[in-house]
């Protein structure tokens, strides 16, 4: 596979093979009825993977909602990973980040009219949207990475597999990837390949489509990320990607996400000199982190700018200690999800289909066990 960064510690299958033991005792008991999967009066669409680190999960949310806020209200649940807060907060547009996460801030600030919440106890989340009186008329509600939270029974799975680390060529942490068995495949309803290099040949498809066994009931697309215009974090202000290379721009890549590799080449296609500054995934940036920033910008040549993505953009903006040069040589890459092999439609027909045919009827909610 072109690009394939897998990586197997073979030193640590035997603790996978504890870890997958776990997981299967779990999935049975789910399986069988033990432990109870809620199913809903709505629309539920949930978007998540089975792998360590991003797969475009964030991206993949703004598809659906531009999709589906046109004609419904929307609603997004997320845990909030990593916020520094407990319960259900409904967010607002005055929400710090650290309330509820970069994630939730993020799509929150960029679509102002739809609810966004967050709560670890997905049931919790899922029944104070449909009841509190701020956002009983939702209409259909879209649960970010919960394709392990099982206590909830989502209408509509869509599983993201990264290009890059197919799941059938993985496997279970700590040696690989794997949150669960690449067989666990078999509860999606959608399964979406992301980040796919735009050249990919009929073979490169077909290869993949054999190695994820997709069942009848499944549909398969591809996708991959379009970079939008480059905006200054602080100001006003945007730069065309092309411009970098034409004033042979340096750039600093500075990236806290789960998997900078695949952004450092993109940006290398139309940026010649790129130097990656990289942070664990979801890091909250510190003084000490503005220093080793600042530090590292400076040491690069004339011109030279930093570019960053949409969730470091969320930690950065309301950082102390930049110094001027920093904050008006910022910039943020935008993303979004670009269906491949012209089959947006489908795609599209496939979740509004499902949204149509689901829609919550008025009356009172009711939860029923699957």
């Amino acid at each position: 596979m072109e690009g394939d960064m897998t990586q197997i510690r073979r030193w640590l299958m035997p603790l996978s093979w504890l870890y997958g033991l776990g997981i299967d005792i779990r999935n049975t008991l789910f399986d069988i009825g033990i432990l109870p999967s809620v199913s809903y009066d709505i629309p539920i669409i949930n978007v998540g993977n089975i792998t360590v680190g991003g797969t475009g999960k964030t991206p993949a949310v703004e598809y659906l909602i531009k999709l589906l806020a046109k004609k419904y209200r929307v609603a997004v649940l997320s845990r909030g990973y990593k916020r520094r807060t407990k319960g259900y907060i409904l967010a607002t547009m005055a929400s710090p980040m650290e309330e509820i996460g970069d994630e939730p801030w993020q799509i929150k600030q960029k679509f102002p009219d739809v609810y966004v919440a967050v709560d670890g106890n997905r049931r919790r989340g899922i029944e104070r949207l449909m009841t509190d009186e701020a956002t009983k008329d939702v209409e259909v509600i879209l649960l970010d990475d919960a394709y392990q939270h099982r206590y909830v029974k989502a209408g509509h799975n869509i599983l993201l597999v990264d290009y890059h680390r197919i799941i059938s060529d993985d496997c279970l942490l700590p040696a690989g990837r794997l949150r669960e068995r690449a067989s666990s495949s078999r509860r999606a309803s959608t399964i979406i390949v992301t980040k796919c290099p735009r050249h990919i040949n009929a073979m490169g498809f077909r290869v993949i489509l054999s190695a994820l066994h997709v069942r009848p009931y499944q549909q398969l697309f591809f996708s991959t990320f379009c970079y939008g215009t480059l905006r200054r974090l602080w100001g006003e202000g945007d730069l065309e990607p092309d411009m970098l290379r034409k004033d042979n721009t340096h750039v600093l890549l500075l990236t806290g996400i789960g998997n900078p590799r695949q952004m450092e080449q993109d940006v290398r296609r139309f940026v010649q000199h790129v130097t990656p500054l990289s942070f664990p995934d979801h890091h909250y940036y510190s003084r000490r982190d503005v220093d080793v920033i600042q530090k590292a910008f400076q040491a690069l040549p004339k011109p030279r700018v930093i570019i960053t993505t949409e969730k470091d953009a969320a930690r950065l903006l309301h950082l102390q200690g930049f110094c001027d040069e920093v904050r008006e040589n910022t910039y943020v890459l935008p993303v979004e999800f670009g269906i491949m092999r012209d089959e947006k439609e489908k795609l599209d027909k496939a979740i509004l289909d499902y949204v149509r045919e689901n829609k919550r009827n008025g009356r009172m909610a009711s939860r029923k066990k699957a």
